[in-house]
């Protein structure tokens, strides 16, 4: 590292030169935002604090990759179903080597070395761990303790710069100026213990052996108060479907937040609901120091609901669980000195690296869109993107906020933006780009009103056009100026498929997908992958509409439920022999 003599005492002006001569030219801002709602600075971080510094290069051949992901998935696509590889998907994502090279110039500048660093395969993301000074130094900002009104805390900064010749070349820096606190989504799973309950549809009487369905099935009148796996394979008429392609298939389900799979807990839950699966388990596998400890005291309700109801469902079908290390949000002390509040992350940057993949993957994890920095947001889609176009299905819960924040009323409801402007604004989950699962209740179904299932417009990203038909159609009965300014109409987030909650729900329907690709590899076929284009275009017809309920937040009663599609349920629930037909051709 030299001063340049060119520039040395002009203005204080620095240029930092690399070895090769490649200059840096002065700092420009990347970030800035305004201080997001709810959180104050309490702080500055020990000395001794350490960040993992994530790098983002970009990968300007992602379009490329979109057209891929989208040309597999369409099942009117002549290419439906011709997955690409990991290499394919690495190559379509990799930076030119030109951003590579000023990446690495401007590290070495600071000292940092090829041994410090860490590449993801496609080098499109570079991960460094180091102290919280150095970050300072190279981002030209300062970190400080932020405290939330909850007492999280975490360590971050409004606003961070790069030498203006980088920015062409670095997409984003992280953990800089994300305030997502990463939170688990609720369940309507209700336990023989639980107290509260659902308003079931009133037309049904529990004094009934049975009820019949809409859409014909015979659903036993108990599972209008407690859900089993009998139940879903009933009310989504599964029943009698035994897998046969088990060693080509694969479910698997995330763990963060030290949620721990219990396998004497899943014992006694197969037990019960599932005899003929007793003595088999799950896969366990570790990511970024993930533990699974088997003490019962410590046994997580979320990891356990998690792995009893898909992998219940999906018996005999292969299962593995995920447990990511890291606990966000992380209270910075000098016992802890080294942040590790973003292992979502981890997970993404682990599996992407893996050859074999689960074909079918379900998170009960998310948070608020507007939490999330749009570019961040961005790449991380581009993420599920690679993993879709390699032939997986992911399934997220969409949250339990309604359109918000779960509150109806105007006077006491808390959806402000984060941008300092603190204006009413419904607020959507993230992710939004992947399939996503909310709750029902009752049978026959209803929208869930134990709380509300997340469902609304994304404000980051545009509507694809697979939703074009749907969203049109709902929008267009909309009264006018409903809602007007609450929410930009633009795009709804997947949400394809409601079942039994938020949390519950998408492992539940990670099971049930499972089993559709038991169907399709028994003949021959790949498996499904992404799953958007295909439950618009030719699986509407395989799904129970659901047309009562709303999901309430921000002061108001938020979307109703309706005919076809709608924010609240989406295209339905799913009918399993139905859709095992749809999906041979």
């Amino acid at each position: 590292m030299r001063i340049s003599p060119s520039l040395s005492g002009l203005l204080s002006v620095l240029c930092l030169c690399a070895s090769n001569g490649w200059a840096l030219s002065p700092n420009k801002v990347k970030q800035s935002i305004v201080a997001p709602r709810g959180w104050t600075k309490s702080g500055v971080p020990p000395a001794d604090h350490h960040i993992v510094l994530r790098i983002a290069l970009p990968q300007p051949n992602f379009s490329l990759l979109e057209k891929h992901l989208y040309e597999v998935s369409d099942p009117y696509h002549d290419r439906y179903g011709a997955h690409l590889s990991k290499e394919e998907t690495e190559a379509l994502v990799a930076p030119y080597q030109d951003s590579i090279d000023a990446v690495n110039e401007w590290l070495e500048l600071h000292g940092i070395q090829e041994a410090d660093l860490v590449r993801s395969p496609a080098k499109d993301w570079v991960t460094i761990t180091m102290p919280v000074s150095l970050a300072e130094k190279m981002l030209d900002t300062k970190y400080n303790v932020w405290k939330h009104s909850s007492g999280d805390e975490m360590v971050r900064t409004t606003r961070y710069s790069l030498p203006e010749n980088l920015h062409r070349h670095i997409d984003l820096v992280q953990p800089t100026t994300m305030f997502g606190r990463f939170k688990r989504d609720k369940s309507t799973i209700v336990w023989l213990d639980d107290t509260v309950k659902e308003t079931a549809p009133k037309a049904q009487s529990l004094a009934a052996a049975t009820i019949t369905t809409p859409s014909g099935a015979v659903v036993d009148a108990s599972c209008n108060t407690t859900i089993t796996i009998k139940c879903l394979q009933q009310l989504y008429n599964a029943v009698g479907f035994v897998p046969k392609q088990t060693k080509e298939n694969s479910i698997g389900i995330t763990g963060y937040l030290e949620e721990f799979a219990n396998i004497q807990d899943l014992q006694s839950f197969y037990a019960d609901q599932r005899p003929d699966a007793l003595n088999t388990s799950f896969t366990f596998l570790s990511v970024n120091g993930g533990t699974n400890s088997q003490n019962l005291s410590e046994a997580g309700a979320e990891a356990g609901l998690d792995v009893q109801f898909a992998f219940g469902l999906s018996h005999p079908i292969p299962a593995t669980f995920y447990s990511t290390g890291g606990r966000p949000p992380f209270k910075p002390d000098v016992g802890t000195p080294q942040n590790t509040n973003e292992p979502y992350n981890a997970w993404l940057d682990f599996v992407l690296e893996q050859d074999d993949l689960p074909l079918s993957i379900s998170t009960s994890y998310g948070d608020d869109e507007q939490t999330v920095p749009e570019d961040y947001a961005r790449r991380a889609c581009a993420s599920f993107a690679q993993l879709g176009a390699r032939g997986v299905s992911l399934m997220f819960s969409s949250g339990d906020g309604g359109v918000g924040d779960n509150n109806p009323d105007p006077a006491t409801q808390q959806c402000f933006t984060n941008d300092g402007r603190n204006v009413t604004r419904f607020i959507p989950s993230f992710p939004a780009s992947v399939t996503v699962v909310g709750g029902t209740t009752g049978v026959p179904e209803v929208a869930v009103s134990r709380f509300f299932s997340g469902g609304g417009f994304s404000n980051y990203f545009g509507r694809p056009k697979y939703q074009d038909d749907a969203v049109k159609k709902y929008l267009a009965a909309l009264p006018k100026g409903t809602y007007k300014g609450l929410f930009n109409p633009i795009f709804q987030g997947g949400k394809a498929i409601r079942i039994g909650g938020t949390s519950a729900s998408s492992p539940a329907f990670a099971g049930f997908v499972a089993l559709l690709n038991d169907v399709r590899l028994a003949k021959g076929l790949p498996p499904l992958g992404f799953l958007n284009p295909f439950l618009y275009a030719k699986g509407v017809s395989g799904l129970n509409d659901i047309t009562v309920g709303h999901n309430s937040g921000c002061g108001t009663v938020g979307f109703n439920a309706t005919k076809g599609w709608d924010p609240v349920t989406g295209l339905g629930t799913p009918n399993f022999g139905k859709l095992k037909e749809l999906i041979i051709w």
